[in-house]
C-alpha cells in the first residue's frame, strides 16, 4: 500500500536519496529543510511537496503515515515535536533505509573515509555488469547524474552512517569497511565504544556472506576475529588478500597492479587520482570477483568510473590556476586529499579550509594542526556548524592560531565572506586551489573561478 511520507531535511544528500526511491516505488513524499538547493529542486520536479522551512504547519491537518527524519534533525524541532505530540509514527533515515532493503541482497559500505566513494564504484560496477541495483550514495555519482537508482535487480547498494551509531540497524549479505578512525566523538565520546559498535556491525553480515575490510587499517586489524564472519582484506599492504603494487600516479589519474591471493590479475586504470582511491577500488575489484565479474569487465568498469560531486572534483581551470572543491573535513581525510593534490604538481598548494562543527574542532585541534604540512598559502573560515551549538573557545580563529603554532607556511584566517578577494589577491598561475570542508565553502569555487576570468 502507497503511503504519505514527511521528511524532516529533506535536501540532506542521504535524505533525498531515500526520498527518490520511495516516489519511485509510488509513495507520496513531502518534506522541509531550512533553504532550497539542487536537491529540494530535483525532489519538486519529480512531484515532491517541498516547505522552505521547519514548521508544524507543514505536517497540521495533513494525513502523514511517516515522519523521517536524521540524526542532523535537533530534537526540539518543530515538526519532530508535532508528529510526537501527535502520534504521528516517527523512523530514522536509516532506519527506513534498512526497510527498504530487508527483502534485497544488501551490499552495504561503512567507515570513517571513503565510503562514498567506494559505494559509488561498486554501484557503477553492478549497474555496468547488469545486476541493475538499487542505490543509495552518499553524493551525486557522475556516471549516474544522481545520488539514487532504483534498480530491479536483487542488490541493493548503500553507503551507511555510523556518526550515530545506525550503522547497526543494518544486516547486509556483503559489508564493505573502509577504515575506522576517531571520529563523531560527540556522539560516542571515546575511541572503545566506536571500535565496539564497529564490533557489533561485523557479526550482523549475514553468514552465507562476506565482509571486506582495509587489511591496512590498524583499528579494523585489531578487532577482527575470524569468528565474526568470513572477511577478505584489501589494500596496498602485500599481506592483504587483494593488494595493489607497482603504483603509478599521473594528473587526475592513478594505475597499480592487481594481485589477488599473490596471483597477480592485471593493470587496472583509474580515471581519479590519489592512493586512497586505489584502495577503495580494491574493494569493488573483491567484491566484484566474489560477485563472479570477469577482471576484464571489471578493469572497464573502473576505468570509466569518473567519480562524485564534491570528491576531489576540478571545478574549472583559468590562467593556469586549477579549482577544486573536496568534501575533505576530518584530519585524515585531509591529508589524503593534499597528498593527491600534491601528485598533481603544482607550483603552489593554495588551500581554503572550512572547519566543520566545533565538536569534532574541539576533539581533533592536535590532529588538524599536523594535517596541512603540504599547503603553501592556507585560509582558515569559521567554523560550520551543523546544527551544533557554539563550543566557547573553539572558533575558527582559535584553530588558525594552533596552525600558525604548528606550521612554517602561510597560515590566515579570513571570514567567509572575504575568502574570495583574498584568494584572487594571492593566486598565481600554476597554482592548485583547494576548497575544503564538508559545509558550504565548496560554493564559493564558481565564484572564484568567475573572478579570475574577469581578471584575466
Amino acid at each position: 500500500m502507497n503511503k504519505s511520507i514527511h521528511f524532516i531535511g529533506i535536501g540532506g544528500i542521504g535524505m533525498s536519496g531515500i526520498a527518490k526511491i520511495l516516489m519511485k516505488q509510488g509513495h507520496s513524499v513531502s518534506g522541509s529543510d531550512i533553504k532550497s538547493g539542487s536537491a529540494t529542486q530535483e525532489l519538486s520536479d519529480l512531484g515532491a511537496k517541498i516547505y522552505i522551512g521547519h514548521d508544524e504547519k507543514n505536517l497540521r491537518d495533513k494525513d502523514i503515515d511517516l515522519v523521517v527524519y536524521s540524526s542532523a534533525v535537533d530534537h526540539k524541532n518543530s515538526e519532530l515535536v508535532f508528529s510526537l505530540q501527535n502520534n504521528i509514527p516517527i523512523a530514522k533515515r536509516a532506519q527506513v533505509l534498512s526497510e527498504l532493503m530487508k527483502d534485497k541482497k544488501g551490499i552495504t559500505v561503512a567507515g570513517a573515509h571513503g565510503k562514498t566513494t567506494t559505494t559509488s564504484m561498486v554501484s557503477f560496477l553492478l549497474n555496468k555488469s547488469d545486476f541493475n541495483p538499487t542505490i543509495v550514495a552518499g553524493g551525486n555519482v557522475f556516471n549516474f547524474n544522481n545520488n539514487a537508482l532504483l534498480g530491479e535487480g536483487s542488490f541493493f547498494v548503500a553507503e551507511l552512517d555510523e556518526s550515530d551509531g545506525s550503522f547497526l540497524y543494518f544486516n547486509p549479505l556483503y559489508s564493505i569497511v573502509t577504515n575506522i578512525d576517531f571520529e563523531h566523538v560527540d556522539y560516542y565520546h571515546n575511541f572503545e565504544n566506536i571500535l565496539d559498535a564497529f564490533k557489533k556491525f561485523f557479526r550482523q553480515t549475514k553468514e552465507d556472506g562476506m565482509l571486506f575490510v582495509c587489511g591496512d587499517d590498524k583499528n579494523i586489524m585489531s578487532i577482527l576475529d575470524g569468528k565474526n564472519n568470513k572477511y577478505l582484506t584489501f589494500g596496498l599492504s602485500k599481506d592483504c588478500d587483494i593488494y595493489a603494487d607497482q603504483i603509478a600516479l599521473k594528473d587526475f589519474s592513478s594505475s597499480f597492479r592487481c594481485v589477488y591471493k599473490n596471483k597477480p590479475l592485471g593493470r587496472i586504470s583509474l580515471s581519479i587520482p590519489g592512493k586512497h582511491n586505489i584502495s577503495n577500488s580494491l574493494a569493488a575489484i573483491a567484491l566484484g570477483l566474489r560477485l563472479g565479474i570477469d577482471f576484464e569487465k571489471i578493469k572497464e568498469c573502473l576505468f570509466l568510473y569518473s567519480g562524485v560531486q564534491r570528491r576531489f572534483e576540478l571545478k574549472g581551470e583559468i590562467n593556469n590556476i586549477k579549482v577544486i572543491e573536496d568534501y575533505g573535513h576530518h584530519p585524515t581525510e585531509i591529508r589524503a586529499t593534499l597528498e593527491a593534490a600534491k601528485s598533481l604538481n603544482p607550483k603552489r598548494l593554495v588551500v581554503a579550509f572550512q572547519p566543520h562543527r566545533y565538536s569534532r574542532t574541539k576533539f581533533l585541534m592536535e590532529e588538524f594542526s599536523k594535517s596541512f604540512d603540504l599547503v603553501d598559502h592556507l585560509i582558515i573560515t569559521d567554523i560550520y556548524a551543523a546544527s551544533e551549538a557554539p563550543i566557547p573557545g573553539i572558533t575558527g580563529e582559535s584553530l588558525c592560531a594552533r596552525l600558525k603554532q604548528a606550521s612554517k607556511k602561510e597560515v590566515c584566517f579570513v571570514p567567509k565572506d572575504k575568502i574570495i578577494q583574498n584568494l584572487a589577491s594571492v593566486t598565481k598561475p600554476g597554482d592548485l586551489v583547494i576548497f575544503l570542508g564538508a559545509g558550504d565553502i565548496g560554493r564559493l569555487s564558481d565564484e572564484l573561478l568567475q573572478r579570475l576570468k574577469e581578471n584575466r
